[in-house]
């Protein structure tokens, strides 16, 4: 049969990709690699760079474009076919990995490429991506014995799945849960573009009245302004309990010990290659040189939040009970009465600025944003094929009108789409002899869809995680680098990569910026100036709690890692409650398990790695004081951040090159200063 995943074209053929074709694509894939990679072997001693090292960029890149579109519809159409055509498939993806990490002869083949007069010939790039292919031979256990390799190779293999189930666990029972209303008065409170999408929910399942989700859009406007208490609560512990051993669907669905297998394996994995932990291997391939450094780091930043914090969760307290509340506020009431309190004090709600963000003004105002910035144009393609109807298509020119990227586009929350944002490598840019691929990205996000015939309605947070997202689309697309290991994304170290998604943030706050991604979307009218004093007056509402919230993600992963012993097991919840106790202002309810939730450590790629969102937070802000002093799109600062940042990608040391942009190191100043703590 005629396979789409092992065409020739340079885009998948989504609407073509059928479960039956993962598995027999995937096994020709791996074999062919495996079989190409046994003849460059033969070519050498001596070996080149020509002779090994593009061929194998190239044969690994040739295997990522199979998989890709295979983990990408996982996650945004999953079904059971796919599911289980992704599970049978990703031990081997693992093992090939594994294998390839493993292969003695290979390395010793790259070593004697580093050891060469060639190696100083070669450019920063080419030499980058063998000194980091050396670096992931020792972190695949390449100096081990025999018996300890076949060890680690299994627990790679165990992590692969326990993870993956992790992940299927929390979108199981994500789906599993709604609540259907058909009492209006239930929903006193909630605003009019909620109560449009409930109704809407329930209409595509034919059902009468309101249904409610735990997909974000459902969940987070009933947690904000929903008048009922009652319902407040039921939707908070819902969804604070997926995939748990409490709450509606206690152990249903239940994460616990899938948590515990992966800490464990993790744990024996790091020992093997001589790593006190795990938090010590995972810093292997990070800017920050030891735990101890990011531990003194994020407690720094919770020296400045801490009181700022304290104070304004009193200020909800005491302002909840002026205006009647007769109960000591939980969880669930926090954020109900701190939005009545943004209002009060700032005359302004999430949900009054949605009408002046309709996406049919927000995207084409970033596509000029990012215009102004780097003299980039953005043209829509059609005629591609996609996973979903919503789904769109784009390139991505440069001033010379040479094609530099593309992506896709799926902005919408659906059933059996994984919550959250975020952008992914389709295919990496790779010029290497005669082959030429530009890199391509999934950019993905959860907004509320178009309710009738009213264009998507975006809260300004919304539209900041899209401007965030499309920082990394930016970074992986418009990289200069033609190795595909190191362009792009690929090789960048895990604390730097949100350096240029944080970095784009920044232009959602701004005047001139504002003029063009925002419109009233009946009007067209610009967003007044009221509005948007009223918007900028309250940017640091609670930003103390903002960030004890984010430091206490961080400490839990990090010393979660950190501190693991294997005769006392993960301590999962116990560890939480520690951090909480160090950092948190708003002790949750103890039926939370947040954990069982937290897919960026324990279904994702920031195990012991969290910190990377704060860290490269101030990156960004003391990247984007250099355009306060020039100009917010002052050519200048756009072409150097260009040049040094967004198209070297991964050819270099992150730190190396931000100096080159900043001319120093960066300053925590300006983070505080955003953030109203400095």
């Amino acid at each position: 049969m005629n396979n789409p995943l092992l065409a020739a074209d340079p885009l998948p053929a989504f609407d073509q990709i059928r479960p039956g074709h993962v598995e027999p694509a995937l096994r020709q894939a791996l074999d062919g690699v495996r079989d190409r990679i046994r003849k460059l072997l033969k070519t050498g001693p001596p070996y080149s760079w020509e002779s090994l090292a593009a061929p194998m960029e190239m044969e690994l890149e040739h295997v990522h474009r199979v998989w890709s579109p295979v983990r990408h519809l996982n996650s945004v159409m999953n079904s059971p076919e796919l599911r289980a055509a992704y599970n049978t498939c990703l031990p081997k993806i693992t093992n090939f990995e594994t294998e390839i990490g493993q292969d003695r002869k290979l390395f010793k083949a790259f070593r004697s490429i580093a050891d060469s007069p060639e190696f100083a010939q070669l450019d920063q790039a080419r030499r980058k991506s063998i000194e980091n292919r050396l670096r992931d031979f020792r972190l695949a256990g390449i100096e081990l014995e025999k018996k300890q390799r076949k060890q680690f190779k299994k627990i790679q293999r165990q992590l692969s799945r326990r993870s993956a189930a992790f992940q299927e666990n929390l979108l199981d029972a994500t789906n599993a849960w709604s609540r259907q209303i058909t009492d209006r008065k239930l929903l006193t409170g909630l605003p009019g573009t909620a109560l449009d999408l409930a109704r809407q929910t329930a209409g595509h399942r034919e059902l009468e009245g309101w249904l409610l989700t735990l997909e974000y859009p459902s969940y987070a406007p009933v947690i904000n302004y929903a008048d009922n208490r009652m319902l407040r609560r039921e939707v908070y512990t819902a969804y604070v309990t997926r995939a748990s051993d409490t709450g509606p669907h206690a152990g249903q669905w239940d994460n616990s010990q899938r948590m515990e297998e992966i800490l464990q394996l993790r744990y024996k994995a790091a020992r093997l290659l001589g790593f006190d932990n795990y938090a010590e291997r995972s810093l292997a391939t990070k800017m920050a040189n030891s735990v101890a450094e990011v531990l003194e780091f994020l407690n720094g930043l919770a020296g400045h939040a801490l009181d700022r914090a304290r104070a304004e969760l009193d200020e909800v307290r005491e302002f909840a009970a002026a205006q009647g509340a007769d109960y000591s506020l939980e969880a669930w009431d926090v954020p109900y009465w701190s939005e009545k309190l943004r209002h009060q004090l700032h005359a302004i709600s999430r949900e009054e600025l949605k009408p002046w963000f309709p996406e049919t003004r927000v995207l084409p105002g970033l596509f000029a944003v990012v215009n102004r910035l780097y003299g980039i144009e953005i043209r829509e393609r059609t005629g591609v094929s996609t996973w979903h109807p919503d789904v769109r298509f784009f390139d991505i020119y440069d001033a010379q009108q040479q094609l530099r990227g593309s992506f896709y586009l799926d902005l919408y929350a659906r059933p059996n789409k994984r919550g959250g944002a975020w952008m992914d490598d389709a295919a990496s840019r790779m010029i290497l002899g005669d082959h030429e691929q530009i890199p391509v990205a999934y950019l993905t996000c959860n907004f509320s869809p178009p309710i009738g015939d009213q264009p998507a309605l975006l809260g300004h947070d919304e539209v900041t995680t899209l401007f965030h997202e499309f920082g990394h689309g930016l970074h992986h697309m418009l990289t200069r680098v033609d190795c595909p290991s190191v362009a792009g994304i690929n090789g960048v170290a895990w604390d730097a990569v949100e350096l240029p998604s944080q970095f784009m943030e920044n232009w959602c706050w701004e005047r001139e910026a504002l003029n063009l991604i925002s419109g009233h979307y009946q009007t067209g009218e610009p967003l007044p100036d009221g509005l948007f004093r009223r918007m900028q007056a309250a940017r640091n509402f609670q930003s103390g709690m903002q960030m004890v919230r984010q430091l206490e993600f961080a400490l839990f992963d990090l010393r979660l890692h950190a501190e693991f012993d294997p005769q006392q097991g993960s301590r999962i919840q116990q560890t939480l409650d520690r951090v909480r106790q160090q950092v948190a202002v708003i002790q949750p309810p103890d039926f939370n398990r947040f954990a069982h939730g937290f897919a960026h450590i324990f279904g994702g790629g920031y195990a012991a790695g969290y910190y990377s969102y704060k860290w490269a937070e101030v990156l960004s802000a003391d990247a984007f004081s250099l355009f306060e002093e020039q100009g917010i799109f002052d050519a200048a600062a756009g072409a150097r951040f260009l040049g040094e940042v967004l198209e070297k990608g991964g050819s270099e040391d992150a730190m190396e090159l931000y100096v080159a942009f900043r001319g120093r190191k960066a300053d925590i100043a300006p983070l505080l200063r955003h953030s109203g703590l400095g």
